[in-house]
């Protein structure tokens, strides 16, 4: 049986790639801080579902408890590491930097220490397509300069994926920064657009709709993007390639993948797809850019599908009236 160590177990992303393993057989062990910064019990509740399966173990503990994350990872002995916990949010990394430094550099310091100890075949740990900032050059790809990030969070983010570089080439272990494109899916945050504007819509209260909708983004279907991740796992860097547009460093087992739908989305038609779904005009109430916010982002994912033979393409309209039906389900039952 392979196994997984995956921190964020509790949150969106690292509970579908923990339930997608788990299907395939895997035994993972989950590592999650259950931080505050949205509703825990939502937390809580991804975590009992994964309990459900018998090849499930996890931890509760922050990043930055080096010794408890050192133990874990030890004690799980795992064949791949996942790292996806981290003080997530563009707009909070204003108010709260702290957070970020804590557990986005220190604790994914942490973390990349403790593989050292167990060598997996293959680590690899989020990034966000924030890192791209300013670059007004779309579609954006993996060897595009990415460094005038807007925000904290983007920072620590291209942080981390310097540091991943030095480690990997230092330690000699393989390393994958992804970069996601505004996920969305079922059991998603409550802090992202989507389950803000449901919330609203079905509640009749108006919806803040920053730069008088004129932003696209680069929707990305929860499923999609584990599966993205999932087939990451064999493309092990330093093991072919480096293959046209390919990111692989010339002096590292490193490399950076996009994962994105490869599809730019106004923001305006964002929400009249939900609008749609629920059968309910929003209340809209515009507002000027938010600062440390990009007005687009768009993934060139080809260096994805060269890796992995895979693409996304859940369709925007279907993946939003999947998660309007599970957020009926879950709060109003």
């Amino acid at each position: 049986m392979k196994r997984a160590f995956i921190t964020g177990t509790a949150g969106f992303i690292g509970f579908h790639l923990a339930e997608l393993l788990l299907q395939e057989g895997w035994h993972v062990a989950g590592y999650d801080g259950m931080s505050d910064y949205y509703d825990v019990t939502l937390k809580q509740k991804r975590h009992d579902l994964l309990r459900q399966h018998p090849q499930f173990t996890a931890t509760e503990a922050l990043l930055e408890d080096a010794d408890t994350l050192s133990k874990a990872v030890a004690a799980a002995q795992p064949d791949i590491i996942v790292h996806l916990a981290a003080q997530a949010g563009v707009r909070y990394s204003i108010d709260n930097p702290r957070a970020y430094l804590d557990a986005n550099i220190i604790g994914t310091f942490n973390l990349m220490q403790a593989a050292l100890a167990v060598r997996p075949a293959h680590l690899l740990m989020a990034s966000t397509s924030s890192v791209y900032g300013a670059n007004t050059e779309m579609p954006y790809a993996e060897l595009h300069k990415a460094d005038t990030q807007m925000s904290f969070y983007a920072a620590t983010k291209k942080a981390n994926e310097a540091m991943a570089h030095s480690w990997a080439h230092i330690h000699d272990l393989p390393i994958t920064m992804f970069r996601f494109f505004t996920v969305y899916g079922p059991w998603g945050r409550p802090d992202m657009a989507l389950f803000k504007f449901t919330k609203a819509i079905l509640n009749g209260d108006p919806i803040d709709v920053y730069n008088h909708g004129e932003m696209w983004r680069d929707f990305t279907y929860i499923d999609d993007l584990v599966r993205g991740i999932r087939l990451l796992f064999d493309a092990v860097p330093g093991q072919g390639g480096p293959y046209a547009g390919d990111s692989l460093s010339a002096v590292a087992p490193y490399r950076v993948v996009n994962i994105g739908n490869s599809t730019k989305v106004r923001l305006e038609d964002f929400i009249t797809a939900i609008e749609a779904t629920i059968g309910k005009t929003a209340i809209r109430n515009y507002m000027d850019m938010q600062p440390g916010d990009v007005p687009a982002t768009w993934a060139d994912a080809g260096l994805l599908q060269t890796l992995t033979g895979y693409a996304p393409q859940t369709n925007m309209r279907d993946g939003v009236a999947r998660f309007v039906d599970w957020y009926r389900d879950y709060h109003i039952g």
